[in-house]
């Protein structure tokens, strides 16, 4: 918990200035550095075994993943479009998944001969890949602020005070951002302590000579493939493009995500402890694009990496403020009481997504009066 808490003040402290950044100069350039980041922390981390340098590692990681976080985001939809978006971040969310299904058992069959190998791969190709995006990632969207006036770090706070501005007067933007605060609430705590779950609250079944680290790589797969199912239903069945169904498939799935770590804190039984695992798992999975989505259709195009950052950075506050606390009840109490309180730290999110689909009733509604008001003047 301390290790994670320490990663969500750093990624809260860099997450507006490295979105601003990505605004100001250029998304392409944001991601790579990243990247390259988040792959030296990982192999700090894995290299060498200390406390200390997991803290770094993981600070390293926090920095890496600000770079990226608006900034990936934002250079997606300048690249494809808005109104295509969304199904670019589902479809990449597919791809993922896939490359994750192998990963899990290529992680497995490292950590099998080394608990640290995964880790420092992990990190060695994420160098690599910011080395191949150097050379062949394109930025045609993006119009980064003339040079002369770059100069002045007034245009750094003026593009935070845009992003602001965006915030501050739209009262959906400020509902997803608290949809965002509980999502950090919540994740901080289930995080770090539903493995620990597992391990001291029920017994694996023997694979024979196999470790039980085994076991989290089943889950790892069977949770990639359900999701590739989910996620193509939601593709396929979700207008992505309409802020209507958005909101309403974000109710269904945070109400199952809600349902799901609750029946994992409460089961008695291991089996019916991994459904709910994997259950929560998959929603969560399908929940990420679906409301990142939301959140980039509602920034303007010259603050987008900036608001989107400060998305990032109210996740942030809220696994630094949440995690804490769970933590606490998961030592003092139980971690099935950790998992149940997880289960109530996210159930608000349910009536700030009641209160945005009523916000958009209203607008629309205030639209169709307005039509009809000016419609005799037309005649």
């Amino acid at each position: 918990m301390l290790v994670g808490t320490a990663l969500e003040v750093v990624c809260f402290l860099c997450q507006i200035p490295t979105g601003v950044l990505a605004d100001v100069y250029s998304r392409r350039l944001s991601v790579i550095v990243g990247l390259f980041i988040l792959g030296a922390g990982f192999i700090l981390e894995g290299s060498i075994p200390l406390f200390a340098t997991i803290v770094v590692g993981q600070c390293l990681f926090g920095i890496g993943a600000s770079f990226m976080d608006g900034a990936e985001q934002a250079w997606i939809t300048d690249e494809v479009g808005q109104g295509r978006v969304g199904a670019v971040f589902l479809r990449g969310t597919q791809v993922g998944l896939v490359c994750g299904f192998f990963g899990a058992f290529i992680s497995v069959g490292l950590a099998s001969i080394r608990l640290n190998l995964p880790v420092i791969v992990g990190g060695s190709m994420s160098v690599l890949l910011a080395v191949f995006l150097l050379f062949f990632m394109p930025e045609h969207g993006f119009k980064p602020v003339p040079k002369g006036e770059r100069k002045s770090w007034g245009e750094l706070g003026s593009t935070f005070r845009d992003g602001f501005r965006v915030v501050r007067r739209s009262s959906v933007l400020i509902s997803i951002l608290c949809v965002g605060l509980f999502y950090g609430l919540y994740s901080e705590g289930f995080d770090r302590l539903s493995t620990a779950h597992f391990l001291a609250d029920f017994t694996f079944p023997s694979l024979g000579q196999l470790k039980p680290v085994v076991w989290f790589g089943f889950f790892a797969a069977a949770e990639t493939i359900l999701s590739l199912v989910a996620t193509e239903l939601v593709k396929r069945r979700v207008d992505i493009n309409n802020q209507k169904h958005v909101i309403r498939a974000l109710f269904i799935i945070n109400t199952m995500m809600i349902a799901g770590v609750l029946v994992f804190g409460l089961a008695g039984n291991f089996y019916l402890a991994v459904a709910a695992y994997l259950g929560f798992g998959v929603f969560r999975t399908v929940n990420h694009p679906v409301y990142t989505t939301w959140l980039t259709q509602n920034t303007d195009a010259g603050a987008r990496a900036t608001v989107i950052s400060m998305g990032g950075q109210v996740d942030a506050l809220g696994q630094i403020v949440g995690g804490p606390p769970v933590g606490y009840i998961g030592s003092v109490f139980s971690l099935r009481a950790a998992m149940v309180a997880v289960s109530a730290i996210l159930s608000p999110v349910l009536l700030l997504l009641a209160y945005a689909a009523r916000k958009g009733k209203r607008k629309i509604v205030a639209v169709e009066v307005a039509e009809d008001v000016t419609m005799p003047e037309l005649v």
